[in-house]
Formats: C-alpha cells, structure tokens, sequence
C-alpha cells in the first residue's frame, strides 16, 4: 500500500490508466481501479469524485501554472507574445506529465463522453487564461479570443510533439507559435 496521499493517487492514476487501456472506459469501475493499485474503493473515492477525474485533474495545475505566467509577464508584452511566454513556462509541468497524458489522450478518443468531457475542461481553461489577459487590461472579448488562439497554439505543438518523442516541447511550442505567425502574415506576391 503507498505510504502517503501522493503516493496512493499516483497509483491510481496509473492503475485507472492501465485498465482504460485494456478494457476500455466505460468497462472499468473503480472498485477494478482500486484493486489494481493495492487500495480500496473508498480511498479512491477519497482522492477523485469519479474515474472521469482520473484523466482530468491536471487540467487545474496547468490552468494556474497558464493564469499565473499570464499575470507575471512583462507589461510591455501583447496578449500573443504573453501567451508565448505562458505557454513556454509550462514545458516542464507537460514533461514531467507526459507518461501519464500521451496515454491518456488515446483513451480520451476513444470515449464520446470523455471527448466532451475534454471539451469543457478545455473551455473552461480558455476562461481562466482569458480572465488572466483581462486583469492585464486586454479587452473581454479581445481577452478571450486570444486565448482561444494562444491554447489552440498550445494544443498544436503537443500534438507535434506526441507525434515525434524526439522533439522537446519547448521546439514545438516555438515552432506552432512561428506557424500561427506565417499563417497570420500577408501572402507573398510573385
């Protein structure tokens, strides 16, 4: 049995993880999960409210790691060039993560209900980044579409990076945000 809180929900996640994979979301309970990581079912329930929370909980770390660098960066800094920075700040909480959240976007989707599920989670980060830009003085609106953008940027290069483990994160981040800069720039006349 894991020593401490931390250790207990890091077996369980891994355990949540596992049996995902073998037999599918919607087949595993958490009674299943529990047992797999040497624990009962009612210390799962002590550490996520369901198994949906299993995949999702570093969703608010990162939410505060994104809303904290917002707030941090230099005034001077335009809402995009802020959310280059924010996003770059975050490389090494998605790497140290990256075990966990390579698997987990397979299962993801693989399940309707999750993908909805990852569609909220990821509105509702949109909503905590925009919020930061506003308390930066950006515009609601304004505030909002761009952090729509700086996440739709973020989410490229972690797919980039998911596609090739040669890559670091921070070379994808840098290169997704020089992409949106290309797509962005007046075409070239011939």
């Amino acid at each position: 049995m894991p020593p401490n809180s931390e250790h207990a929900r890091k077996h369980l996640r891994l355990a949540a993880l596992e049996l995902f994979a073998e037999n599918g979301f919607d087949q595993t309970t958490t009674a299943q999960i529990a047992a797999r990581a040497g624990l009962t079912e009612r210390t799962f329930f002590r550490h996520f409210p369901d198994k949906r929370e299993v995949l999702f909980e570093g969703q608010e770390i990162l939410s505060a790691a994104l809303s904290d660098a917002t707030m941090r960066a230099p005034a001077e800094l335009s809402p995009m060039q802020t959310l280059h920075l924010a996003c770059a700040s975050v490389t090494q909480l998605l790497e140290d993560n990256r075990p966990f959240s390579e698997p987990r976007q397979h299962i993801i989707a693989a399940s309707p209900a999750l993908l909805e599920r990852e569609v909220a989670k990821h509105a509702a980060l949109g909503r905590s980044v925009a919020a930061a830009l506003q308390r930066r003085g950006v515009e609601p609106l304004q505030a909002t579409f761009a952090a729509q953008i700086g996440l739709a940027v973020l989410s490229h290069a972690i797919a980039l990076w998911f596609a090739d483990a040669s890559l670091p994160l921070n070379d994808c981040i840098e290169r997704a945000f020089a992409e949106l800069q290309m797509l962005a720039s007046p075409a070239k006349s011939s």
